[in-house]
């Protein structure tokens, strides 16, 4: 998994591209993150990088918040580790964070481009302490998937949770329109007793993780840290949202996605040939 970013869900427009093309929109308010902890094999036996997003009030943070991003934090636990001889990690020394998340790496710490003092640019490793915005982790045209929590609709009925038909409307079905019908348990299983596995039923719908892949970076807002994205992501305005380099292969260039979308208002199918590997 690549490096990515924490945001906020602020709602859906449409803008229009550089073809003139009205193009549906999801704006979301990605970072700006703060570098917590970077994992390392050595230590930690896997490599990874921890992000926060948006301060939160030291007088709501419990004490392990607030311990886990002070260096200057007094604890007995810590001055027990100093004590014994333990080096304690190093602390970003910010304020304690809403949203914690960690993104698994599968090389070294990347290198991202950092504006100094002076107004140079340099490209250094991502260190602890470090703040990350979205201009320097992802690029216009990017593929990204998404990954957000469902709005929660509560305990739903096999209809509106599953689009099962129902039973008969008419006279001679009573009080069962809305039923599943059969479970059939006991047929399909024979033995056990038990409805198989996956079995379509009633129950809690929404509020789960949803993943949408493949979208694609339309603009991004450097001044007011807003990524713009093509299309719909999960989600309720004002939900966190995971925003990562995507990990699907066979991505469509911009010259087969051009060729498809001629094929479609020609009303022909659209075919894209996988890369070979």
């Amino acid at each position: 998994m690549a490096l990515g970013m924490l945001g906020l869900k602020v709602g859906m427009t449409q803008i229009f591209d550089a073809d003139g093309k009205l193009a549906p929109v999801t704006v979301i308010e990605l970072g700006p993150c703060n570098v917590l902890q970077i994992r390392t094999p050595e230590r930690d036996k896997y490599s990874a990088i921890q992000l926060g997003f948006k301060d939160k009030a030291r007088r709501k943070a419990i004490r392990a918040e607030r311990g886990h991003v002070a260096s200057e934090f007094v604890s007995k636990r810590r001055a027990g580790l100093k004590q014994a001889g333990v080096q304690v990690p190093e602390k970003a020394d910010c304020e304690p964070q809403r949203y914690i998340r960690e993104f698994r790496l599968e090389g070294p710490v990347p290198k991202l481009k950092f504006t100094e003092e002076d107004g140079s640019v340099k490209d250094e490793q991502v260190a602890i302490g470090d703040v990350i915005t979205a201009d320097q982790v992802f690029t216009v045209g990017q593929h990204i998937d998404v990954i957000g929590t469902s709005k929660g609709r509560g305990y739903g009925g096999v209809m509106k949770r599953h689009n099962f038909q129902g039973m008969p409307a008419a006279h001679g079905a009573k009080k069962v329109h809305r039923q599943p019908g059969s479970t059939a348990s006991m047929a399909s299983n024979r033995g056990s007793g038990r409805p198989k596995k996956g079995h379509l039923a009633a129950g809690q719908y929404g509020n789960a993780q949803i993943t949408v892949r493949n979208l694609d970076v339309v603009k991004i807002d450097k001044d007011s840290n807003l990524l713009i994205i093509r299309g719909a992501v999960p989600g309720p305005n004002g939900g966190l949202i995971v925003v990562r380099p995507t990990n699907k292969k066979d991505i469509p260039t911009p010259e087969e996605r051009a060729k498809a979308e001629l094929a479609k208002r020609k009303g022909k199918g659209v075919k894209i040939e996988k890369k070979a590997k």
